[in-house]
């Protein structure tokens, strides 16, 4: 059904061609920036402000929830102005490189509070979050509408958008694995290596680094090719009216709707999974740091093997349906270690079969959740031409501005509701591994299989309801050729 009545188009959409290998990992490489930071707010951030500087978890959680309120507010107009910016350097690129520095110094300031009163170091975690996701969406945000001026094939899109989710969790475990194995060291002061704040500062040095070379090596290396696409005509002038108006047209169209709160549900549950993940292996499971970093290494495995089945699904089953099925699997295999656990059917701490079972289960969980996620990614990437169809407006940066949301809202209101849960069961802060009262930790695995059920199953529900299929897609691009010829 359209939202608005569909003007003449002034531009044919993308051509449907195959984007070449070198050009699909230059693109893909700049989210290994994403990657770590999203890894680093899902991962460490809680633990780091509650267990090491001492903040109450659900103020941490606050904290950035607030952050995420200011992103619903800023992205979809970043998005929207991203569409009608004209340069000699194209729509995108220009906030692309200007993402780059503020990325890499508010990354350093995170993990640097000063000492201060909880509420000094609450408005700093505040302050300094929103810059850092802020910085984030002026680079992803206009990188990911790439993803539709690239190529209009069903296929290609989801090569697209799969390397850009291998290279962000590849980043994202890399990072873990680095900081488990060999920041967060064990010192006579720090006996729990997750617990030594000079190995977060060590941390913040490397992981400011590599997101810098990340931004600038993706948008230099993407570049030359959106220079060689048509020159699209004169964007209209700049009315806040206007663009308010747009947005929300856009956001109560049903395919955008259906795949835009399929993607928030799956996201939360992804979010809180990694968010509380670090707390499971820490106390639950009472792993090591060494441990730890073995048990995120399994994750590359998952990432591998999500790279390799998404294609053969979604040609075999369509987007939808395999997405569908995913997005089950996934919710099953992150609770099913607890509830083996809770009915005494799992290997017991320090067990020689535990860490391996883990890492088995592990991997098969990103298997599931990456793949349902690239599949999304891309579905959203079809939406933008049937939109197209019925209103004549590009709006690329609009539409991946609420994906980027729905991104970051993994880190959001994963940590978001993880503090909730937290202080729920009444967690202690600073605790030590051993030491926390066993209900505590019978209580926290339960709300949290409980919230994982209730989220994924939501997610499910609205994915449904998309309607858009290989041959809609395919007669919507031949509709577009049609009207633009």
């Amino acid at each position: 059904m359209s939202v608005i009545s569909p003007p003449p188009l002034v531009s044919l959409p993308p051509p449907a061609v195959p984007v070449p290998f070198a050009t699909r990992m230059l693109y893909g490489s700049g989210t290994v920036a994403f990657g770590v930071k999203d890894q680093g707010f899902n991962a460490l951030l809680m633990l780091f402000y509650n267990q090491v500087v001492g903040l109450p978890a659900a103020w941490v959680g606050a904290a950035i929830m607030i952050a995420m309120v200011a992103d619903a507010l800023f992205d979809p107009l970043l998005g929207q102005y991203s569409d009608n910016f004209r340069s000699r350097l194209g729509r995108r690129h220009p906030f692309m490189y200007a993402a780059a520095l503020p990325i890499a110094i508010s990354y350093l300031f995170l993990w640097s509070p000063p000492e201060m009163s909880q509420g000094g170091q609450f408005a700093w975690l505040v302050t300094v979050a929103i810059i850092v996701r802020f910085s984030i969406s002026l680079y992803e945000i206009p990188s990911t509408a790439l993803l539709a001026e690239f190529t209009s094939d069903y296929d290609e899109r989801t090569k697209l958008v799969a390397a850009r989710y291998f290279f962000g969790v590849l980043g994202g475990l890399t990072m873990t694995i680095l900081t488990f194995q060999f920041f967060l060291k064990a010192t006579p002061t720090h006996p729990v290596g997750q617990l030594n704040p000079d190995g977060y500062v060590t941390y913040a040095w490397v992981a400011a680094a590599v997101m810098l070379v990340s931004v600038l090596v993706s948008s230099l290396g993407t570049q030359k090719h959106m220079l060689t696409l048509p020159v699209l005509p004169p964007a209209p002038r700049f009315s806040l009216r206007v663009m308010l108006r747009e947005i929300l047209s856009i956001f109560v169209h049903r395919s955008y709707v259906s795949i835009l709160l399929a993607s928030l549900f799956f996201a939360i549950a992804s979010g809180l999974n990694t968010a509380l993940a670090v707390y499971f292996s820490t106390y639950f499971w009472e792993l090591s740091p060494s441990q730890i970093a073995g048990l995120a290494s399994s994750g590359i495995a998952g990432i591998v093997l999500a790279m390799v089945v998404v294609l053969p699904l979604s040609a075999r089953f369509g987007k939808k349906r395999s997405a569908m099925a995913l997005f089950v699997l996934s919710m099953f295999s992150g609770v099913t270690p607890l509830f083996l656990r809770s009915i005494d059917l799992f290997p017991p701490n320090g067990d020689p079969l535990l860490l391996p079972i883990l890492m088995v289960q592990y991997a098969f969980s990103v298997t599931c959740v990456f793949a349902g996620a690239i599949l999304a990614v891309s579905m959203v990437a079809d939406v933008t031409d049937q939109i197209q169809l019925e209103t004549g407006q590009r709006s690329e940066g609009l539409l991946f501005s609420a994906v980027i949301l729905v991104n970051k809202a993994v880190s959001g209101m994963g940590v978001f509701l993880s503090g909730l849960l937290l202080a729920l069961v009444a967690f202690p802060a600073q605790a030590r591994p051993g030491q926390v009262a066993p209900e505590v930790l019978s209580s926290l695995a339960i709300t949290y299989i409980a919230a994982i059920m209730v989220t994924s199953t939501v997610a499910i529900i609205c994915l449904a309801f998309y309607p858009i299929n290989r041959a809609d897609h395919a007669e919507n691009i031949r509709k577009l050729g049609e009207r633009a010829g």
